[in-house]
């Protein structure tokens, strides 16, 4: 277990996401996207326990996201937007609130932190970073 843990450890150690000026200029965005919810919904829909049942809440428009390449995640950039998702588990019963982070260019979804397929803790760490990066940090509310 302590090398699991230290492993871990090792790897958000090397999660650096800071990300200069230069690195965010880098790169061409591309025009905001218009059909952005749609998007996330098609994504949702067939990945989540219950999407009809789903609470989805949008908590930021579009804005402009890098996200520098680590030994964790490659480099992606768009425009980037924050979910908060609470789906019902196999039971039937809601599992309380995570966030997502989507990043967006050309209308299509190029990369995804966090939710059903990438429940871990580099996905949930990249996530809640990212979410408070656009201006809408994740807190639990029980």
């Amino acid at each position: 277990m302590r090398k699991l843990l230290l492993v871990l450890s090792f790897l958000l150690a090397a999660c650096d996401t800071t990300v200069s000026k230069k690195e965010m200029g880098s790169v061409d965005y591309g025009p905001a996207p218009t059909r952005w919810k749609e998007e996330i919904r098609g994504y949702l829909s067939i990945r989540l326990t219950d999407p009809k049942a789903a609470i989805v809440e949008y908590r930021t428009e579009p804005k402009q996201l890098f996200q520098r390449k680590t030994v964790a995640r490659d480099q992606q950039y768009g425009w980037a937007v924050c979910v908060w998702v609470n789906d019902k588990n196999r039971q039937g019963a809601y599992d309380g609130f995570y966030p997502m982070s989507f990043v967006l260019r050309e209308e299509k979804i190029v990369a995804v932190n966090g939710g059903p397929d990438d429940a871990n803790v580099i996905g949930s760490r990249y996530a809640r970073e990212q979410c408070a990066q656009l201006g809408a940090p994740f807190v639990q509310i029980r």
